[in-house]
């Protein structure tokens, strides 16, 4: 019984790729570049595979910051800079990321949590927004208020309706400016289909708030960090991993975001996605370790590589799949 407790723990994905006749995961042409700028966070969400939070003190430095914004600059393939945290906003050089990548022609991402405009001192933000056209993917768990502040605090969905309020009434998600926001399960298990979670969504949100938004991204809460850490408390672990095991999809393995992009740590370390940093799972081959160390300055460069991966990509393959995009079969 210990012995399928952990296989069911550290089960092995590669081996999972072969038995359905997958190569092993190698990169594409880099189309985004993907920045976690800190994880100091105004919020503590039980699902944080970030485990970002207000005492986290890591952040990027400016001289990061710019190096990012120099090998954005020579990377000419890459079209969109995906700004994440903890809360993106709070790190000092935000604004300036945003600009200047921006004053390149790159579309600009920024992963936002909602609340963090509505913090003292942050009154400024949805003006910037306006102004910058970002596109924002904005996080809101459940469409009441129950399911959220469960899984995200107290008063988180209250804050969340003010923000998005107003983040409608400057033009976005009515067509002008982009508003997607993202669902995350409350417990263990996976995302129920996407379009008629949307619709859904639209339905409650209109009705009971006035809201309008884009799209619906829905994405699997990863067995790592946080999570990781709830599910192991509570004795869910192996039957969670199990499940993803369990629901593997081999048509999401195409469309998985590490195929497509490049994740750069608020130290300026690189990583094949989002979720092997957190990891600190190193870019697989050896060929740069760090935004310093780019030939030529270009991601683009990566293309290609051979991508590391583990245990928890099951949580991005399971039934429709999971990515920053949200579904992807």
């Amino acid at each position: 019984m210990a012995a399928r407790s952990e296989a069911l723990s550290n089960p092995d994905f590669d081996a999972t790729l072969a038995r359905h006749g997958i190569r092993a995961l190698s990169r594409k042409s880099p189309a985004t570049i993907q920045v976690n700028v800190g994880k100091l966070c105004n919020q503590a969400c039980h699902h944080c595979h970030v485990d970002a939070g207000p005492r986290r003190t890591e952040q990027m430095t400016r001289a990061t910051a710019a190096r990012v914004l120099e090998v954005l600059a020579a990377s000419p393939r890459v079209a969109t800079l995906d700004i994440t945290g903890g809360a993106p906003e709070l790190n000092p050089n935000f604004a300036m990321i945003v600009e200047r990548a921006r004053a390149l022609g790159r579309k600009v991402i920024v992963r936002c949590n909602l609340t963090v405009t509505q913090e003292p001192g942050m009154e400024w933000l949805v003006d910037f927004y306006r102004r910058s056209a970002v596109e924002l993917v904005c996080s809101l768990p459940c469409y009441t208020a129950e399911n959220t502040d469960r899984q995200r605090g107290a008063g988180v969905f209250d804050k969340s309706i003010a923000a998005l309020n107003q983040l409608n009434a400057v033009g976005f998600g009515s067509g002008e400016l982009r508003l997607d926001l993202v669902y995350n399960p409350v417990g263990a298990s996976l995302p129920p289909p996407q379009a008629g979670l949307e619709a859904q969504y639209r339905d409650e949100l209109a009705r009971n708030f006035g809201i309008v938004f884009d799209s619906l991204l829905t994405i699997a809460n990863m067995p790592i960090a946080r999570f990781a850490n709830q599910l192991r408390t509570t004795g869910n672990h192996s039957a969670y991993m199990s499940l993803l095991v369990n629901h593997f999809n081999p048509a999401t393995v195409d469309g998985l975001m590490c195929r497509s992009l490049v994740s750069v740590g608020w130290d300026g370390r690189l990583y094949d996605c989002d979720f092997n940093q957190m990891l600190e799972i190193p870019l697989a081959g050896g060929a740069a370790s760090t935004i310093w160390d780019l030939n030529d300055n270009d991601v683009g460069k990566l293309a290609g590589a051979r991508i590391a991966t583990g245990s928890h990509c099951f949580g991005c393959t399971a039934g429709a799949g999971s990515s920053c995009g949200g579904a992807i079969a």
